[in-house]
């Protein structure tokens, strides 16, 4: 949360609710606001109970100091638990609109397809089958990666996503990648620039989520790169890890949203704009296999200049 909102939520718990969408009294903040007068309340109440009952003042003043400790504590754990209700709540209802809103496009071109394939206008026009079937594929493939994202997500969240780390050979498993992806890149006229390590250095990682990682970054750099530019891959040994970089010389991504980038279903607005396809979840699940792998990725980025992402990960 952001620092604007938090002040705002403390002088107008109103503000958060609605944010929520809950009830007030199911809200954290006014929950919070009224176990704070509460809490007063009972602390004027011991202390006027103390002194009637307590001579000495210092013993008085414990008594309601401990009490007034406790009252707090347990307002924290209450309010903090419906806080945390309050925030999945409404992750369940964002992720049902964006995940709706991610499959209306290709069901709606599933349907078009389809309808105009059946209809006898398709029969009289002599048009060849092959172009809607060509979007037929094409629409099932992004529900389908769609899909496959947010099971990955569901086993990574629930930890029951099973990783197999083994030593593998960082130079190979990057060159083989690099060579699935030249086709998609010359089509685009990006040049690809791979750097290896002088030592092929042996990294512990599931080869599998390994394969995921480089792929992804490697497919968004060259996406987000204009035509004629070029994508510089390098692996190096840096502070006893493996270190990976990818730097590209595509359209950049705006400071104001480089906070949000490893967020779920998160588009950059320039993302947006170039109709790139894309769900949001890549580097979401990019930054939950490197840590899951005992890895850690950044980046650095300049709207219209490039970006460049960088990870680590364990030598075996």
């Amino acid at each position: 949360m952001l620092i604007k909102e938090k002040i705002i939520s403390y002088i107008n718990p109103v503000y958060i609710c609605r944010k929520y969408g809950v009830r007030p009294w199911q809200c954290p903040q006014f929950l919070f606001l009224v176990m704070g007068l509460l809490i007063i309340a009972v602390i004027i109440a011991t202390w006027l109970i103390a002194t009637s009952k307590v001579q000495n003042p210092f013993l008085v003043d414990m008594i309601v100091l401990t009490a007034g400790a406790i009252l707090l504590i347990i307002s924290f754990i209450i309010t903090n638990s419906f806080e945390k209700v309050a925030e999945a709540s409404r992750m369940k209802t964002e992720f049902i609109g964006i995940v709706s809103h991610q499959l209306r496009t290709p069901l709606t071109n599933l349907r078009f397809s389809l309808d105009f394939l059946l209809s006898n206008d398709f029969q009289q026009s002599g048009k060849n089958q092959s172009e809607y079937f060509s979007i037929l594929q094409e629409n099932t493939k992004r529900m389908s990666d769609l899909i496959d994202s947010l099971l990955t997500i569901s086993k990574i969240e629930s930890g029951d996503l099973p990783l197999q780390k083994k030593a593998i050979a960082f130079n190979e498993v990057a060159s083989a990648i690099i060579a699935k992806a030249n086709a998609f890149a010359q089509a685009s006229q990006i040049e690809i620039v791979f750097v290896p390590s002088p030592v092929n250095l042996m990294v512990l990682a599931d080869s599998l989520w390994l394969d995921q990682i480089v792929g992804n970054l490697l497919d968004n750099a060259i996406k987000y790169s204009r035509g004629g530019g070029k994508v510089e891959i390098k692996i190096e040994k840096k502070s006893g890890k493996v270190l990976f970089s990818i730097k590209d010389t595509g359209v950049g991504i705006p400071k104001q949203e480089q906070k949000f980038i490893f967020e779920k279903f998160f588009r950059s607005k320039i993302a947006v704009q170039k109709q790139a396809d894309g769900s949001g979840l890549g580097l979401h699940i990019v930054k939950k296999f490197l840590e899951l792998q005992k890895g850690k990725i950044w980046f650095k980025s300049q709207e219209g200049k490039g970006t460049t992402f960088y990870f680590t990960l364990p030598l075996a």
